[in-house]
């Protein structure tokens, strides 16, 4: 395979169909559990390390999203338990079991709640952990990754599962081995990762469902407001109140 810009839009768009033709009864699957969760005054918690932490991104505190998402990263162990930054220089961190528990820690978790945990290789411990505790608790949890990655690759965690073990939806991102996509010919090294594409397309799905279902249900469902529209800061934060101290503002 060339590689150029044409070779990945090409490329890309084909995934994306991919995802679209195959994943769609689990996105509206996945939606019905997350609009239930919300329907009880839950919060939707999503957690995702590395570059994962972009699909958190899409869905909370954004523009166009709802606001009952909170967004769970590594460094709320810095920010909200009070470790010493110098912790986030361990590249490895996030395959440590300990990890997830500690940063699950820090967010209000209540039993309204829902969870969202993405990994593109589903292996590494924190993530695994979370949603191992996750479950303990008899929440509903939704699982993004990538199958292809997945299947290749040993567990990290000491229960050797994965992320597709454990969740009531997986959803996978048809991202392949490695994540990257394109070839470079001759030297077996591939560029261009696609799997935050995919997870943006699946998380902007998600939040599209979910919408639907609450408008079915007669709901008003709390959307923000771009920071950059004028009296948007008093819209945001009228919404906001309502879940303080549940969610990452």
């Amino acid at each position: 395979m060339s590689v150029s810009a044409p070779v990945f839009f090409t490329e890309a768009r084909r995934l994306i169909d991919w995802v679209e033709q195959t994943q769609m009864p689990k996105i509206q699957e996945g939606a019905r559990l997350l609009a239930e969760s919300l329907a009880k005054e839950g919060v939707v918690h999503i957690f995702g390390t590395g570059h994962s932490q972009a699909f958190a991104m899409e869905m909370a505190g954004r523009a166009g999203g709802l606001v009952p998402m909170d967004m769970i990263s590594l460094q709320d162990l810095c920010s909200r338990a009070g470790l010493p930054w110098s912790v986030l220089e361990d590249p490895t961190l996030e395959r440590d079991p300990q990890w997830g528990l500690k940063v699950l820690a820090t967010h209000d978790v209540r039993p309204q709640d829902a969870f969202i945990i993405v990994s593109n290789s589903g292996r590494n411990g924190s993530t695994v952990e979370m949603a191992l505790e996750v479950k303990r608790r008899g929440l509903p949890l939704i699982v993004v990754t990538s199958m292809a990655h997945s299947r290749e690759v040993a567990s990290r965690h000491p229960s050797g599962k994965k992320l597709y073990d454990i969740g009531d939806v997986v959803m996978d991102n048809g991202g392949p081995y490695g994540d990257a996509m394109l070839e470079m010919e001759g030297t077996g090294s591939k560029v261009c990762a696609v799997s935050s594409i995919t997870g943006a397309m699946i998380a902007q799905a998600l939040t599209a469902e979910i919408t639907r279902l609450l408008l079915l249900q007669g709901m008003t469902p709390p959307v923000l407001v771009s920071a950059n529209v004028d009296g948007s800061d008093e819209w945001n934060n009228r919404l906001r109140e309502k879940y303080r101290g549940r969610i990452t503002a």
